[in-house]
């Protein structure tokens, strides 16, 4: 990060002049197909609540289709979590333990990360498969799109966790940042 000299209209003489740092936008797919699905929702909301309290005749489609929409997002947006490392973790005992027990630590939690997605994903997979037959209350759809949102959610958590043990692998599965102690 470089600081820029201060602006003649600044004056040499003020003890703070602020920068900001250069913005920039990542683009992930993730991110899209989160706020694409998002976004549907929240109209399909808004079309409820139009339809109920202005028309005074709600859409009777518009409450199983946000309810499977939201479940889309919540799946989809875990690999967002995913990707940015913002899922809840205890790290307590990073702090506490030596450099060479951490990094064993840290693989330990990578693999049980990678094996508890993987069955995710599996069973994802599997739920999908056995809601081919269900259909929708609504509209004569299978119930297997619905969970086939879960099922993309899971791989998604599962590249990103990929991604993340061959990241930790290449570091030595030492910290990011050290730890505060």
């Amino acid at each position: 990060m470089t600081s820029d000299p201060p602006r003649p209209d600044q004056g040499e003489d003020q003890l703070i002049v602020a920068s900001d740092p250069e913005v920039v936008i990542e683009h992930f797919v993730e991110d899209w197909i989160a706020f694409t699905l998002f976004w549907l929702m929240a109209f399909v909301v808004f079309l409820q609540f139009f339809s109920r309290y202005v028309l005074n005749s709600s859409f009777a489609w518009t409450e199983e289709i946000a309810r499977y929409l939201l479940m889309w997002v919540t799946f989809v947006g875990a690999a967002v979590a995913m990707r940015r490392r913002s899922h809840i973790a205890v790290e307590v005992l990073h702090v506490f333990l030596p450099m060479p027990a951490v990094r064993v630590l840290n693989f330990l939690i990578d693999v049980i990360v990678l094996g508890f997605v993987g069955l995710l994903v599996w069973f994802a997979w599997q739920v999908t498969e056995r809601m081919e037959i269900q259909r929708m209350t609504v509209f004569d759809l299978s119930m297997s799109i619905v969970y086939a949102g879960v099922l993309l959610g899971c791989v998604l958590m599962l590249w990103r966790a990929g991604q993340m043990f061959l990241e930790n692998a290449r570091r030595g599965w030492r910290p990011a940042q050290p730890p505060l102690g």
